[in-house]
Formats: C-alpha cells, structure tokens, sequence
C-alpha cells in the first residue's frame, strides 16, 4: 500500500509540476462547473430532439404522440439527475468522509511541494474525486443513449480535460480520479439499464410498426377497421 501511495504522489507531483501562467488560467475555468454551461446547453438540446422531436416525428404527429415524446424526454432527463445526483452523493456524501484521505493540498508530506492555482486548495478529502465521478457518470450516460461515435469522443475528452486539471490544480491524485472514474461508471451502467427499459416500455404501447400508433387504453377502430382484414390481428 505504502508503494502505491508513493506511485501516486510521485505522478501527481510529475503532472502537476509542468506548469505555466496560460495553463494556469486555462485549466482554473476548465475545472470550473459554469464553464461548461454552454456544453449542458448543447446536451439539453440533443436530448429533446433525439428522445423528443425526432421519435414524435417518426410517428403519424397525433396528440398522444406529443404525450409521450414528452415523457420519454423527461424519463432521459431524469436519468441524468439521478446519474449525476447519485455520483455526487455516492463521492462525496459516503467513500470521502469514509476513506478519510487527504487531499493532496492537506497533505504534511506534501507541504511546500505543490504549485497551487489561486491559493486554491479544495475540500479536505479527495477520495474520490467528485469531479471524475459527476463528468463521467454525465458523459457515459450520454454516450450509451444517442449512441453517436463523435458525441462520444468529443465527451469522453471533456471528461479528460476536466480529469487532469483536477490534478494539475494538485486537489487530487491520480487515484482519486481513477476511483471517480470507476464510480461515474458503475452508475452511469445502471441508470442506462432502469431509463431504457423504462422507454422500451413506454414504446411497447404503441405500434411503431408503420401502421396506426397509440395509447393502448386509448385505440379505437374505425368503420373502416372493422372490416378490414388486419382488423383484431
């Protein structure tokens, strides 16, 4: 254990001591939530369309659809808050007051050693790093819904980008992030299972099979259904 602490200090001090006044300012608004509005924004956007607008207009646009691209949107968007919410909770609300490590910023043995950024040091603890877990959890929950390869890339760098400044600002160690990691994904896995099988059925109520769709408390047979040949089939 004592040989893996040392790993991890001895990377840390490696990353975080190449530094320079642009990185400074660069990864300070990196590590920074409101930085990345406008990319939550663009999620927002991509999550009503594809889950919303695209599946309503894939259907013949009756009023029942309009209902029910509605709750599909809100049941992806729910995803996310119980993703990120759990992550957040699961880091820093049970394994860091648990494990009780130090942040690097805190540590004695460390003292001097650092290059801070704004006199800024961070929580007590660090195991795990919040900002690994919520990225993560966020971007893979993403990636596993729109299931586009260019979404995923560009996502999947924005959560390295904000990974490696948390330690280049020296607040965490290369386990810390590896831990949040680890959690952003476990959770990300399950809350994709429970928010697409809930869609799947939510779509199971409707017949998306080219012909006539809708709620089936709600379907009603025309005259002419009656007596068509498909009519009960």
């Amino acid at each position: 254990m004592d040989y893996l602490i040392h790993i991890d200090q001895q990377w840390l001090l490696a990353i975080n001591g190449w530094h320079a006044e642009w990185a400074d300012v660069l990864m300070w608004y990196v590590s920074k939530s409101t930085t990345w509005l406008p990319l939550y924004a663009l999620l927002v956007g991509l999550v009503v369309y594809r889950f919303g607008i695209q599946w309503y207009l894939s259907t013949q646009n009756t009023s029942n659809y309009r209902f029910t691209a509605l709750l599909r949107v809100l049941i992806v968007f729910a995803g996310f808050a119980v993703a990120v919410g759990l992550s957040d909770f699961v880091s820093s609300g049970i394994i860091k007051p648990w494990v009780c490590r130090l942040r690097p910023t805190h540590e004695p043995a460390l003292a001097g050693m650092l290059h801070l950024v704004n006199g800024y040091t961070g929580g007590m603890y660090g195991f795990v790093s919040s900002h690994a877990a919520n990225t993560m959890a966020c971007a893979l929950l993403f990636s596993l819904l729109y299931r586009n390869k260019y979404a995923t890339v560009a996502l999947m760098l924005w959560v390295a980008l904000n990974c490696y400044s948390r330690m280049y600002l020296g607040v965490h160690y290369p386990g810390d992030i590896i831990g949040g990691l680890l959690v952003g994904t476990l959770i990300a896995g399950m809350t994709y299972a429970v928010a697409r099988h809930l869609l799947k059925r939510l779509d199971a109520r409707h017949v998306l099979n080219g012909r006539s769709a809708c709620f089936e408390a709600s379907c009603k047979q025309s005259a002419d259904d009656v007596g068509s040949p498909t009519a009960g089939s």
